[in-house]
């Protein structure tokens, strides 16, 4: 029933009990996962992972806070994504929030993730942290509205999530939009298209209540599907549908 569009099995904390992780999934109704690529470096973790599950899928991207990590070309993003099991580009986008200074190399490195994304036909998945003017300027001036993909682990505004919207993209939840403070969260989860709305844990990170302040997995992606369930006043089983329906129109 559900779908968990965005974690990192290959991190020791998940991929040493990957089992286990893959029993939970299946207790809690979770079909599929993307296991999302953060550097090139450990892109064979990822693409592994995806080889031996049927039920994962990998994507392809350096993350934005991996200041030192080998700097990826276009032409070597569109190489790597042509893997069988490789449905995205990413993840990329800006963070200002963990890194200080110039950082014109972050935005060139997410520039040349759009560009891979658009020649090779692969939608985006997209990060920003403190960063909003910058990341929807970029996405604008790329034309990034050509291919489309995903806002991950959402925590913008819902102004933010239209504009995104309009060009084309989905948004997705995290276990954030559990939290009690979460207000803003909250309000675009209750309000944007449901047909626009993916869900995630980005675990290892972010476990949702009632698991807060734990080890996250993809078994848990169930309580972000009941929280939003809760905020428009639906059945679970009408989110579980829609977001996975939604998973499978985005990702081709």
């Amino acid at each position: 029933m559900f779908i968990d569009s965005h974690c990192h099995l290959n991190f020791p904390e998940l991929a040493e009990n990957i089992d286990d992780v893959f029993t939970k999934m299946k207790l809690n109704e979770v079909s599929h996962a993307l296991c999302v690529s953060v550097d090139l470096d450990k892109l064979p973790q990822v693409l592994k992972l995806a080889e031996q599950h049927d039920n994962l899928y990998a994507s392809v991207g350096v993350h934005p806070d991996y200041e030192l990590a080998i700097e990826p070309t276009q032409a070597e993003l569109v190489r790597l994504a042509q893997h069988p099991k490789v449905i995205a580009i990413g993840e990329t986008g800006l963070d200002y929030f963990r890194l200080q200074g110039d950082l014109e190399w972050q935005r060139e490195r997410f520039r040349t993730h759009i560009r891979a994304a658009r020649e090779c036909r692969k939608p985006l998945i997209i990060h920003t942290r403190s960063a909003a003017a910058d990341t929807l300027r970029l996405m604008q001036e790329e034309d990034a509205g050509q291919i489309g993909g995903v806002l991950h682990c959402f925590t913008e505004s819902l102004e933010f999530a239209q504009t995104a919207i309009e060009m084309g993209f989905y948004i997705s939840f995290s276990g954030i939009v559990t939290f009690k403070n979460a207000l803003e969260i909250k309000k675009v989860a209750a309000t944007i298209p449901l047909d626009k709305i993916l869900i995630e844990t980005d675990s290892p990170y972010l476990a949702p209540v009632p698991y807060r302040g734990k080890l996250n997995q993809p078994a848990y992606v169930k309580h972000v599907a009941e929280e939003i369930a809760r905020l428009r006043n639906v059945s679970l089983d009408e989110i579980g549908l829609a977001t996975s329906e939604n998973f499978r129109r985005l990702f081709r």
